[in-house]
């Protein structure tokens, strides 16, 4: 199959984190089966989901392409063309993940069929992953069964959408929750309870102030956009209706952070400033509280400029120079946990990605293929 054929069935497979990518690592895995390649489907427990690894070549390291099949949400968002149907026009490939990052993944299915008809002394090997988008969440399982290999690969090449811009690092995220517990009442005596709400907006305030200083007091790296530690509520609930003054109520929060920030020192700082909230208040309402706790999380990225991966793929783009991006990988897991050197290339740009009528151009779709061709070439003569 051509690659643009490739890319225009991977669009149609609603991968929505919240869906089963099972039938589009079905497709791959019989697209790779036509050409002689064999997949490994490494499911999840209900077998809904599930990450596939594949390799091409002899036994030995080699290069690790790798990329994510889930997407975001098209949910509330105006769109002009199908979200889940391949749409060209004017140089540019339309669909939800057409940026991230199924172009990327199309390319790399093809590499892997073009490989099978060469005679590599090295191999190549590609991972491809669910739930990237709710934490890298789906690619542990494959992380787990690397790590008991006997060989694993020299490098790996995560394909997210960097302009085939070189990338060396990205922050680590984690993911916590405020739980804030007041004492429900009528809405008509509400100075007699104590409104979870309440204690949820003092939180966010504590949290924005903790953010205004490590902004001008955190590690600074100007590599990335925002040169420091991001503290960031992103979803609030609580109450059931108007006339009820709420117990309960949640903040949904998270930390991004350079290499180098003490993110265990920061969490330690908002755990103070909510005991401050609440401890005055204890006094008449013995049950107040606000509980921190940590949902997930995944490591930074941060290969040296000067690592052999990076020069490696530098010679593959033609590249000068390195960027950092602001947004989290698997390439954080791929380095920490397995020791695999790691770099992120990938056609297109994350300004196009999570967005209505999200697109790919044709353009960084070619200089995508012509990197993987090259690379190719190197597995050919053994690097």
């Amino acid at each position: 199959m051509q690659m643009m054929d490739i890319l225009s069935r991977l669009l149609a497979f609603d991968t929505v984190s919240s869906n089963p990518n099972m039938d589009l690592m079905r497709f791959v895995e019989a697209v790779l089966a036509e050409a002689g390649v064999a997949a490994r489907i490494i499911p999840n427990a209900d077998g809904t989901k599930a990450n596939l690894y594949a390799s091409v070549g002899p036994d030995g390291a080699g290069v690790m392409l790798s990329g994510h099949t889930d997407v975001v949400p098209v949910t509330g968002q105006d769109w002009t063309k199908p979200p889940f149907a391949m749409t060209l026009a004017d140089g540019r490939v339309y669909g939800r993940g057409a940026a991230d990052m199924k172009g990327f993944v199309a390319c790399a299915i093809v590499a892997m069929l073009e490989a099978a008809k060469r005679p590599l002394k090295t191999p190549l090997h590609l991972a491809l992953s669910y739930d990237e988008e709710i934490g890298c969440m789906g690619v542990r399982s494959l992380i787990d069964m690397l790590a008991l290999a006997p060989m694993k690969p020299a490098m790996c090449i995560v394909g997210e959408p960097t302009g085939m811009q070189v990338a060396t690092g990205h922050k680590g995220k984690v993911a916590l929750r405020a739980t804030c517990t007041g004492r429900e009442g009528h809405s008509a005596l509400a100075p007699m309870a104590l409104n979870a709400l309440h204690l949820a907006a003092d939180f966010i305030v504590a949290l924005r102030g903790i953010q205004t200083d490590v902004a001008v007091h955190g590690v600074q790296d100007g590599d990335y956009d925002v040169p420091y530690a991001t503290l960031h509520a992103g979803k609030m609930q609580g109450g059931v209706q108007v006339n009820i003054v709420p117990n309960t109520a949640t903040v949904d929060w998270e930390i991004r952070a350079p290499a180098g920030e003490d993110v265990a020192g920061l969490i330690a700082r908002v755990q103070a400033a909510a005991e401050t909230i609440v401890a005055p208040l204890r006094a008449e309402f013995p049950e107040a509280a606000i509980r921190v706790e940590r949902l997930w999380d995944y490591p930074g990225l941060g290969t040296a400029s000067d690592a052999g991966v990076v020069n490696f793929v530098k010679s593959l783009t033609g590249a000068n120079g390195t960027i950092k991006v602001a947004f989290g990988t698997e390439g954080g897991l791929f380095s920490e946990r397995l020791g695999i050197p790691t770099v992120i290339c990938g056609p297109g740009s994350m300004a196009q990605g999570h967005k209505p009528d999200e697109w790919v151009s044709l353009e960084q779709l070619a200089r995508c293929k012509n990197m993987l061709a090259v690379l190719l070439q190197r597995l050919e003569t053994g690097l």
